[in-house]
Formats: C-alpha cells, sequence, structure tokens
C-alpha cells in the first residue's frame, strides 16, 4: 500500500513538473536565419515609423520586413516635404575596417534607392558609412551582430 501511495506521488509529481515546463516562457528567437527582427534598438523617425533596417551577414540586400519599413520611411518623408535625411550604413564586428565601411556604404545605398523608388528625392538623402565603428550592441555574440548590421535613418536638422 504504502508503494502504491508513493507511486502516485511519483506520477503527480512528475505531470505536474511536465505541466510547468510547458508553460515555462523561453525567449524567443529575435531572428529570421541571421536578420535581426526584433524592437528592442529600434527608435522611431514617426509614431510607427521605424528608423532602422537589418541585414544578413555580409549582405546589402534589403529583406521583405526591410522593405515594408523603408516603405513606411519613404510615405512619412513624402507628407514631411522639407525633412532631409541621412542614412548610416553599420555592420558587426566582424571583418577589416575597411571591408565594413565600404559594406556599411552599400546598405546606406539600398536603402537610399528603396526611398527613391518610393518617390523621395535624392537630394533630400545624403549616406555616410560608419562600419563597425558605431555598434549599438557592443558583445561579440550572434544576436549583437545581428543588431548591429544595419541601415539607420535619421532626420537631419
Amino acid at each position: 500500500m504504502k508503494f502504491t501511495f508513493n507511486l502516485k506521488n511519483l506520477i503527480l509529481v512528475i505531470f505536474a513538473t511536465l505541466a510547468l515546463s510547458a508553460c515555462s516562457t523561453a525567449k524567443k528567437s529575435q531572428t529570421t536565419g541571421d536578420v535581426y527582427t526584433g524592437k528592442e534598438t529600434v527608435e522611431y523617425l514617426a509614431s510607427g515609423v521605424p528608423d532602422r533596417v537589418f541585414f544578413a551577414t555580409n549582405k546589402s540586400s534589403l529583406t521583405s520586413m526591410s522593405r515594408e519599413t523603408l516603405r513606411k520611411q519613404a510615405k512619412y518623408l513624402r507628407k514631411n516635404k522639407n525633412l532631409n535625411v541621412t542614412i548610416e550604413g553599420h555592420a558587426d564586428e566582424r571583418g577589416t575596417r575597411e571591408y565594413n565601411l565600404a559594406l556599411g556604404e552599400r546598405r546606406a545605398n539600398a536603402a537610399k534607392d528603396y526611398l527613391m523608388t518610393y518617390g523621395v528625392s535624392g537630394t533630400r538623402i545624403s549616406v555616410i558609412s560608419y562600419g563597425k565603428e558605431r555598434p549599438v550592441n557592443t558583445e561579440s555574440t550572434p544576436l549583437a551582430w545581428s543588431q548591429n548590421r544595419r541601415s539607420v535613418t535619421v532626420k537631419v536638422k
């Protein structure tokens, strides 16, 4: 009888443990592939208009999420015709300084070109590359690298 009671308690404890572990809140991945998809480093040009887009490792091609963000930026810039912007290109810490400066410039130009296809005049947009010199996250982790591979649209005052 005592064995049966202990066995029931053991089964109950195992069941409770499984139920609790199923309810745990594990942190969700903030990357798709190696492109950052989170919001913690994002600032806003205006309500609902994110200021940055993210890129894959060694790439300057825009993702579908980046294109959606840039369409929002273009809509905002078309409504605010007196506003000029600078697009800053950034890279993660890996690679040489020269390589990352060139990559940052390609990323910033990709964003500029996309804004121009949506009706924003190129004369209102300047481009600068900071390469790996201005990381938003200084850790040496895949998450930090994905947050640093970005272009940021900044209002010119």
